[in-house]
């Protein structure tokens, strides 16, 4: 157990976020007492005190009843993150000396230095929307936020190659997201919404009515607006059959018009659900992008993980869209599955680097609350940070090989090893999906079961999540009030 005091600030969720990227795993308690320590357990204790017009930090972490590491910053003031508030260089000293301090012990490393959210991305927008030039960025990134040098200079890229996509902001315009939360099966991985097709069959086609009701009633409130992109995901939306699928894209079409569509995609995951009628409905409804989502390419990890297909599939899947037509094709990798070691990385990365794919997305697994891995984690065994580092390292240079780029980045909580999720694209096939719901600087309207809305203000640069209820069930009964949550927040625009 590692428990922690703190004196002087009450900044406990920041302190818990960044101690559990070094103690992966570990129960983090607050004592209001630090004589209540025992010799047995870590103590890190965390102190913030004012000096004249100055502030200073203090970490002193404790084992066996003795310091064993320490650090202290001596100015707040002196904190300079593109930002003048106070209470923001008071929490980022207060993090900068538990970090120096834990890194002095800690067997861990944190890459992403004192960043605890998901999307680091957005740091340098801001930083970039101050007119603050590249290396000051880099040296804020580095020297305040404690980032590696090639972490600060990979945000830094991706921020510039997204800036031609997702400026200038506008309160006028809109992406869709659809939400279909049915899968064949469940990964033993997932966090979405979803639900067993087996199960939950004989309500597909209610889902659709209700989904195509809430998008007649989000057209009406959005008439003033322009639509920018849309992405139907889930779950798996080609799980459900080809009718249901091509009704739903349908309205989207009749509603907002497929002209004014920037860009549509279709999460197409798992290759157990893609028919040759299916693929060519996609291409007949003008759908250009595509995910086929093999997350290994290594059959004993695809049982182990709950997949019901092989990686054979796959590649037939894959060959059946080029075939059909599809010109734009993402796939889904995932490092520190159970099991695998860097052999069966470079295996998956030498199949897919054959395919040659337009986008290829690398995730680093995260240990999900929610999934049924996190109830089961003891019985599999999985890699240490160095080892999913160097997969990490192998994909980029794959991706590299295969003249792929990093367009999007971004981070989840229990991740393995903090590390990150990095999404790579040939030049011209970047999704700009992808980088609108990232980086959090365009309305997003989300429909469907699970779907979170994210209502954008671009003149106080903040947002208004939106939630629709995960529940399938209360989904189909409460649709009429998903919609109006969402009309309260989109009339204020």
């Amino acid at each position: 157990m590692i428990l922690v005091y703190l004196e002087g600030h009450n900044y406990e969720y920041e302190v818990r976020e960044l101690i559990k990227l070094f103690f992966f795993g570990k129960e983090i308690k607050f004592i209001k007492d630090e004589k209540a320590c025992n010799e047995y357990n870590i103590l890190i204790k965390s102190c913030l005190r004012k000096a004249k017009d100055d502030y200073f930090s203090l970490t002193e972490i404790f084992k066996n009843g003795k310091i064993v590491s320490s650090s202290s910053i001596e100015s707040i003031n002196n904190i300079y993150v593109g930002k003048d508030d106070l209470n923001k260089k008071i929490k980022t000293g207060i993090k900068q000396s538990i970090y120096e301090a834990i890194s002095k012990i800690a067997e861990l490393e944190a890459p992403w230095g004192i960043l605890t959210g998901v999307r680091p991305v957005k740091i340098v927008h801001d930083l970039m929307d101050k007119q603050i030039k590249e290396e000051g960025i880099y040296d804020i990134l580095k020297n305040e936020y404690k980032l590696y040098p090639d972490r600060a200079r990979l945000i830094i890229d991706v921020a510039k190659k997204q800036r031609s996509f997702i400026y200038p902001l506008s309160k006028d315009r809109f992406s869709l997201y659809i939400s279909i939360p049915f899968c064949p099966t469940r990964c033993i991985y997932c966090s979405f919404p979803s639900n067993s097709l087996e199960v939950s069959k004989k309500y597909v086609d209610e889902y659709t009515e209700k989904l195509i009701y809430e998008l007649t009633e989000i057209k009406k409130i959005m008439k003033n607006k322009n639509i920018y992109t849309v992405y139907i995901g889930g779950g798996t939306p080609t799980a459900i059959p080809t009718e249901n699928l091509n009704k739903i894209i349908k309205s989207i079409y009749n509603l907002f018009g497929r002209e004014n569509i920037e860009e549509i995609t279709v999460e197409a995951g798992r290759p157990d659900t893609l028919t040759v009628e299916k693929l060519q409905m996609l291409r007949e409804n003008y759908i250009e992008r595509i995910s086929i989502n093999p997350q290994t390419m290594n059959l004993k990890t695809l049982e182990t993980i709950g997949r019901m297909h092989t990686d054979k599939d796959i590649i037939r899947t894959f060959n059946l869209a080029r075939e059909i037509g599809f010109s734009n094709i993402n796939m889904d990798i995932i490092m520190g599955l159970p099991g695998e070691d860097i052999n069966d990385v470079k295996n998956t990365l030498e199949i897919i680097s054959e395919l040659r794919p337009e986008n290829l997305t690398v995730h680093t697994l995260a240990v999900k609350r929610v999934s049924k891995f996190r109830k089961t984690i003891d019985a599999y065994s999985l890699k240490d940070q160095n080892t999913i580092n160097s997969m990490l390292e192998l994909s980029k240079k794959y991706a590299k090989n295969m003249g792929l780029l990093p367009y999007y980045l971004y981070r989840q909580k229990q991740m393995l090893g903090n590390l990150e999720n990095i999404g790579y694209s040939i030049e011209g096939k970047e999704c700009i999906y992808n980088m609108l719901i990232m980086e959090e600087r365009e309305t997003i309207i989300a429909l469907g079961a699970g779907g979170v809305s994210k209502i954008f203000y671009p003149n106080e640069n903040r947002f208004e999540r939106v939630p629709n209820v995960k529940s399938l069930k209360d989904y189909l009964l409460r649709t009429k009030e998903m919609v109006e949550r969402k009309r309260k927040f989109i009339d204020t625009i």
